[in-house]
């Protein structure tokens, strides 16, 4: 379908111009919006697809999701129709490239950007879960990243609302090596699913290695389920355990152990970012071996289907490609074949026995709970001498150093970090712990706080695009422009909206986008061009609009037909708004050719019924020598025939004479 689609114009507006990227069930274009001017995406529906219901129907489901979620870092969904049978999404052109093809170029990527990028991602699926909308198909391929840094999530193909209908079927959908647990088991889907899934793109991300990777796309699946990856600095040493532990947590086996929103993940990505305490409500990377909600040893009886992603450019296809799977019923133990009978014998002549996997887990586990008990019992000072350290945590500079000083220590080093939970001016944090026995005369350092980091974000609306950034600059947040957007309230090129929204606190650095108003989008204008004056009038008061006229000979139309209208058929106006009619008044008279009209011969007729005749004909009469309506006429000047309008003079003579002038008998 490739090479037929070049040059192809959709809806008389959406030219093709390249192919850039091919999917299972759909390849992706650039093409030319030639209406608006600007570049777009244009992703059209395989050909043999185009019969199947349920696959249109989810291609329509993807341009009613995408449409709806507006994110500076999710694609925008401009248009989608049908022409001539077949089905296309227009979408907004996002130059760059999408992670997946960094990661294969460059292998594990800065660990700042990661988490960046993390972030990024995360208020993308915040925006689409608050609408319970699942994305189902989180993936570097689906993560475009743009040349200033910042990445768009794209491809909600097989997006759909949470519990909805069409959620509950025996299939599951998605890209193996990116696939919650859930997923692969064909269980109901929730945020957490995306959340796994964006845990398995950071790790890729950080390490350059995925967590899990097999010959097919089955036994990726059973990895999913049953295994529990290497922790990343195995991978790559030098990863940062905070990073680390972020992306452990989100790939918890059980949904119930992972964030609890994308919302949740973003604030302690944010964290990280700015260098402040990594809160993971008690989890760290240490404790990832003994995590997870599902049992070892079993195994997906999925069987990948041949339906590909719908996906995006340069991301299409392979093993990457989103598959279609059945659903797998995965579970404790061994997988069973068709007969029930299990795969799995021990060595004592075919007797269920104790995996030993299992067993060896279960004495690292006590192992790592007996190290912590004994690091937690010489950390609180189990074995150690002298006096406990005072809590001096919350406490003004002088209240702590009264108290370490009454308790028989002395303040050590004093530093300060900004903190968004510890009052300016108080002590955020001390070492030694408060609590852990130490020598009298032992110096505590402190930490105090120089107040929070965030920011809340100023109300720009209405302001210029530079009197906005200007503003945001000034408080030390990044800015962008997003995408001008239509607005009832906000005057055209001002600006109507920030995301975040006005009033939201952030950390200094955190990028701003700023939304110009398009002004008010208001209702179509007709088209009335080539109707009579009245209907149009009528068309145009019906729609909401005011009419005004004006009326020019025209050699072309009839009297009375709609030449031309302002503003043009299909552009938007404001309810009550004003549409000027340019109305044909016919051909313009004083360039025609006067008529010529056939006088009759009228010689011996009463004047009176003369002039009637003639008047009847269009012409002006004058009757010579003061002849009376009585008297007979004699000629007439001219004769024959006459110009339209033109004057006829009568001659006559009393009715007492003949012809001849002699005296006729009454």
């Amino acid at each position: 379908m490739t090479g037929s689609m070049i040059g192809r114009v959709f809806n008389n507006r959406y030219q093709i111009t390249e192919c850039i990227g091919v999917g299972g069930m759909a390849e992706v274009y650039r093409a030319q919006d030639n209406v608006l001017g600007r570049v777009v995406a244009v992703k059209v529906m395989l050909p043999q697809y185009a019969a199947d219901e349920s696959f249109t129907k989810r291609f329509r489901q993807e341009a009613a999701s995408a449409a709806n979620l507006q994110s500076p870092y999710i694609v925008n969904v401009y248009d989608w129709g049908q022409d001539e049978g077949t089905y296309y999404i227009v979408m907004e052109f996002v130059r760059g490239s999408d992670l997946k093809t960094a990661i294969n170029e460059r292998g594990a990527i800065n660990q700042r950007k990661v988490a960046e990028i993390g972030s990024q991602v995360c208020q993308a699926l915040s925006v689409a879960h608050k609408q319970d909308i699942i994305h189902r198909d989180v993936k570097p391929q689906n993560i475009m990243v743009q040349p200033d840094g910042n990445v768009k999530v794209m491809d909600f193909g097989i997006a759909r609302a949470k519990n909805s209908t069409a959620d509950k079927t025996g299939s599951v959908l998605g890209t193996a090596h990116y696939i919650s647990p859930e997923q692969a088991q064909g269980k109901d889907l929730t945020a957490a699913s995306d959340i796994y899934s964006l845990g398995v793109v950071l790790y890729e991300a950080a390490t350059g290695k995925l967590p899990f990777d097999g010959p097919d796309a089955v036994s990726v699946a059973m990895k999913q389920v049953s295994e529990q990856p290497l922790p990343p600095h195995e991978v790559k040493p030098d990863i940062d355990p905070n990073l680390e532990a972020i992306i452990m947590k989100a790939m918890a086996k059980n949904p119930a152990e992972r964030f609890a929103t994308a919302q949740d993940m973003r604030y302690v990505l944010n964290d990280f970012l700015a260098g402040r305490p990594v809160n993971l409500g008690g989890f760290t990377s240490a404790q990832t071996a003994v995590m997870g909600g599902v049992g070892m040893g079993a195994a997906p009886t999925a069987v990948i289907g041949s339906a590909g992603a719908m996906g995006a450019a340069g991301a299409m296809g392979g093993a990457g490609s989103t598959s279609v799977m059945p659903a797998s019923g995965v579970g404790m133990g061994g997988a069973r074949s068709s007969n029930g009978a299990s795969h799995y014998r021990s060595s004592d002549g075919g007797k269920q026995g104790p995996n030993k996997k299992v067993i060896g887990i279960v004495v690292a586990i006590v192992a790592v709970i007996a190290i912590a008990g004994l690091a937690a019992f010489f950390a609180l000072g189990g074995s150690g001498t002298g006096n406990p350290v005072p809590n001096v945590t919350g406490k003004t500079l002088d209240e702590a150093t009264q108290l370490l000083e009454d308790a028989g220590f002395q303040v050590g080093n004093v530093s300060q970090r900004s903190d968004d939970k510890v009052e300016e001016g108080k002590v955020a944090s001390q070492d030694p712990a408060a609590g852990t026995k130490r020598e009298e005369g032992t110096r505590v350092n402190l930490v105090v706080s120089s107040g929070s980091s965030s920011v809340s974000v100023p109300d720009v609306t209405n302001m210029t695009a530079d009197q906005a950034r200007s503003e945001l600059e000034k408080l030390g947040f990044k800015v962008q422009a997003g995408t001008a957007e239509y607005s009832d309230d906000v005057d055209k090129d001002r600006v109507a909206r920030t995301d975040p929204a006005a009033g939201t606190s952030l950390p200094k650095g955190t990028v701003v986008t700023y939304y110009l108003s398009l002004g008010a989008e208001g209702t179509e204008v007709p088209n009335v061009v080539g109707s009579m004056e009245g209907a149009a009038t009528t068309t145009l008061s019906n729609a909401g609009f005011n009419v005004t006229t004006e009326r020019v000979y025209d050699d072309t139309a009839a009297k009375g037909t709609v030449l031309s209208q302002t503003p043009g058929a299909g552009e938007k106006l404001k309810d009550g708004g004003t549409v000027h009619l340019v109305i044909s008044d016919g051909p313009d008279p004083a360039t025609q050719e006067p008529e010529q009209v056939g006088i009759p011969n009228l010689v011996g007729w009463r004047v009176s019924d003369a002039k009637y005749q003639l008047e009847s004909l269009g012409f002006q009469v004058y009757v010579a020598g003061g002849a009376s309506d009585g008297d007979y006429v004699t000629s007439t000047s001219p004769s024959g025939a006459a110009d339209e309008g033109s004057t006829i003079t009568i001659y006559a003579e009393s009715a007492s004479t003949g012809g001849d002038g002699e005296a006729v008998e009454e």
